[in-house]
């Protein structure tokens, strides 16, 4: 519908066809739209609306054209204070709705409310130590199966199914409100997936403030916490779910783990350009992180990279646990065959296959994979690209998926479910993790290339410090250089071309993976780490 609309009246300065055209990723007909506007503004209140689809288009510079010439609509203020934060100038946006009336002030409450969170704010609750039972481990998480299917909530399953599997007793508690905050409007309080319990907290009325939900939100773990008796509470990025964790730990006294799982500041950062780093948004998301880290007893993370960041925090080495992306279950199975796959699949048996299963949006780097597949296309009339998952980039990967003319050899998927997406790496020739050299992908390894050497196929990466922990290059797959769409190409006709060589780097893939990277072996690490948290807590509390 987005795409029909953004082609209807391509002169037409209307916000709602320009919100169109930015959802139907077409950049050119919104960049038209904004021109037209900017020469003919009709008046202050449509270049404020003309603002607020430049923010949400995240195209910062247009939307400071069109505040220019709405300054004096009634209205300036709300759009002004989004700008503002947008650019993690908190504070900012927070004095540009003094004083105004109505929503606007509203908007200001709910704005305070999270500075003050940034700002250090925490929840509290009265001490209320319980006895604790042994082998017991209280989750709280930001989302799960069976309502997202995300990396996160897959490792996270992963994670508790191996805990149960060694002994432990688990119980996972989501973010207050989900998953009703994502729609499914008829959530239960618990959903059980594969043995693994997920306790939903939803109460009858939400607070309408950051630090008001927080304050629920562990008032509600308390009360699971209290039932549950558990020996340790273990929690993931980002700090709010820290913050929450750690009163409940210190209130039931028992200690408390942080999994950091990503660099949350420097996502934010990254759709932002270099100079949001030096804004204040970014530098109080990182304090938070870094105090909470400092106050758990133990800290998670996923590879070497992540853990010398948290070490350059000032978070001592010996506190630090690696806990990689892993995998189980089926993936011990034989992989499938090519040309198996794909007959599951309803694919061509015939043509090959290189793709990515992953989140499509901009940092993972896709727009320079279809580039680059553009290139080889011509050489490789057999040749296919795979693109299964969705994202915010989506809309712009299909316009340049046309416009290059390559609609009929360009295969979208969309989301799929976790075994069908294992059914797409094995239907692959090749497998590619296209990531820009951005901060946070030089530091965060993802799961789905070690589900893909897992599968036998071979990955080929970007150079970046993360993914060459995952990816030996020229043993288990190819690396290439960052937004280089014609050395990504060089490097993918090399593997194309030689099925041979295909086949032993992908063995070779799968026998690294299964000897080094187990949600079983993982388990077993929690475990001595759990205990080790739990024997000092104790010692220090006697």
């Amino acid at each position: 519908m987005a795409r029909t609309l953004s082609g209807a009246i391509p002169d037409s300065t209307s916000p709602f066809l320009m919100m169109a055209s930015h959802a139907a990723g077409d950049g050119e007909a919104l960049k038209r739209r904004f021109q037209n506007a900017h020469a003919n503004v009709k008046s202050s209140e449509h270049a404020r609306k003309a603002a607020e689809v430049a923010l949400a288009a995240e195209q910062a510079d247009w939307a400071d054209t069109f505040l220019h010439a709405a300054a004096s609509s009634p209205h300036a203020a709300a759009t002004t204070a989004r700008r503002r934060w947008y650019a993690g100038d908190m504070n900012g946006a927070v004095q540009a709705l003094e004083g105004r009336p109505g929503n606007m002030a509203k908007q200001q409450r709910r704005l305070s409310s999270e500075l003050s969170v940034f700002e250090g704010w925490r929840p509290s609750l009265k001490t209320a130590v319980s006895s604790s039972r042994n082998n017991r481990v209280l989750h709280l998480l930001t989302n799960s199966l069976p309502h997202t299917g995300s990396g996160y909530a897959r490792r996270t399953h992963s994670i508790l199914t191996a805990q149960q599997a060694v002994g432990w007793e688990t119980l996972a508690v989501t973010r207050i409100g989900y998953p009703v905050q994502i729609g499914v409007l008829t959530a239960k309080d618990t959903d059980v997936v594969d043995g693994v319990t997920y306790q939903r907290l939803l109460p009858g009325k939400m607070a309408k403030t950051m630090d008001g939900r927080l304050q629920q939100q562990t008032e509600g773990l308390l009360a699971v916490a209290r039932d549950f008796k558990p020996s340790v509470i273990h929690t993931t990025t980002h700090f709010v779910n820290g913050l929450v964790a750690g009163e409940v730990a210190h209130a039931i006294g028992v200690p408390w783990v942080y999994e950091v799982r990503g660099q949350l500041a420097d996502t934010w950062a990254s759709t932002r350009g270099a100079e949001s780093r030096n804004s204040e948004r970014y530098q109080l998301f990182m304090e938070r992180e870094a105090e909470t880290m400092r106050r758990a007893d133990l800290v998670v993370t996923l590879g070497e990279a992540m853990k010398h960041n948290i070490v350059a925090a000032g978070i001592p080495e010996e506190k630090v646990l690696i806990s990689p992306n892993a995998v189980g279950g089926d993936y011990f199975s034989v992989p499938m065959s090519q040309q198996d796959a794909r007959g599951v699949l309803g694919l061509d048996a015939g043509l090959l296959y290189v793709g990515t299963v992953s989140s499509l949006v901009d940092y993972e780097g896709i727009d320079d994979l279809v580039t680059a597949f553009a290139l080889l296309a011509p050489r490789l009339p057999r040749l296919r690209l795979l693109l299964v998952g969705d994202g915010t980039s989506a809309p712009a990967l299909r316009t340049q998926v046309q416009r290059l003319g390559l609609a009929g050899k360009v295969v979208f998927t969309g989301r799929v479910p976790a075994e069908q997406a294992k059914l797409y790496h094995q239907a692959l020739d090749v497998f590619v993790v296209p990531r820009k050299d951005l901060s946070v992908t030089r530091s965060v390894t993802p799961l789905k290339p070690v589900e893909a050497l897992a599968c036998a196929r071979p990955v080929v990466a970007s150079r970046l410090e993360a993914l060459c922990e995952i990816v030996h290059d020229g043993v288990t797959g190819r690396l290439a250089e960052p937004s280089d769409p014609v050395g990504l190409s060089e490097v993918l006709l090399e593997l194309l071309e030689d099925e041979g060589l295909r086949k032993r780097l992908g063995a070779a893939g799968r026998q690294d993976v299964l000897a080094t990277r187990t949600w079983s072996a993982n388990a077993h690490a929690y475990a001595q780490a759990y205990s080790a948290a739990i024997s000092n807590h104790n010692r220090k509390a006697s």
